[in-house]
C-alpha cells in the first residue's frame, strides 16, 4: 500500500520543478530524487549510487512523471488569465503570443513585483495537485493488480 505524506508530496512537487527526476519506494515509503542527466551539466558519478539502487530494485519503485512544455505552457496561460492587474495581465498574455514564450513569461514574472511569488505559489500547487493526481493513478492500478 502507498503511503505517502502530505510533506512528501511537496517535496516531490518542489524536486519535479527543479527537474529532478522522483521516485517512490513502494516497500520503504522512501522518495528518491535526483538529476536528469540530459544536459551533460550533471556529474553522474554523484549519483550512482542511487541509480544503481533504482536499476537493481527497478519494481519496487514508482516514478513521478513531470510536466510536458505544453503543461508548463498551460500553467502560465491559466495564471496569465487570473492575474487580477489588468496591464500585466496583458503583458502576460502577450508574451506567451510571442517567441520564445518561456523566456518573455519570466522576465515579466521576475519584474513583477509581488506577483512574482504569486506566480511560485500558483505553479507550486499545480505540481502538488499533479503529483496527487499521479499518486490517485498509482492506487488505481494497484487495486486492479
Amino acid at each position: 500500500m502507498i503511503k505517502i505524506t502530505e510533506q512528501q508530496i511537496n517535496d516531490i512537487a518542489s524536486d519535479l520543478d527543479c527537474g529532478m527526476r522522483c521516485f517512490y519506494n513502494k516497500q520503504t515509503g522512501e522518495i528518491k530524487s535526483f538529476p536528469t542527466f540530459d544536459s551533460g551539466y550533471i556529474d553522474e558519478e554523484l549519483w550512482e549510487e542511487e541509480q544503481k539502487e533504482l536499476d537493481e530494485n527497478w519494481s519496487d519503485y514508482l516514478e513521478f512523471e513531470n510536466f510536458t512544455s505544453s503543461d508548463s505552457f498551460e500553467i502560465m496561460v491559466d495564471f496569465a488569465k487570473n492575474v487580477d492587474n489588468a496591464r500585466l495581465r496583458n503583458k502576460l498574455i502577450n508574451s506567451l503570443h510571442k517567441s520564445k514564450p518561456f523566456r518573455n513569461f519570466k522576465w515579466h514574472i521576475d519584474n513583477s513585483g509581488d506577483y512574482r511569488q504569486k506566480w511560485f505559489d500558483f505553479k507550486n500547487n499545480r505540481y502538488i495537485e499533479f503529483v496527487k493526481n499521479q499518486l490517485e493513478q498509482f492506487y488505481k492500478i494497484k487495486d486492479n493488480e
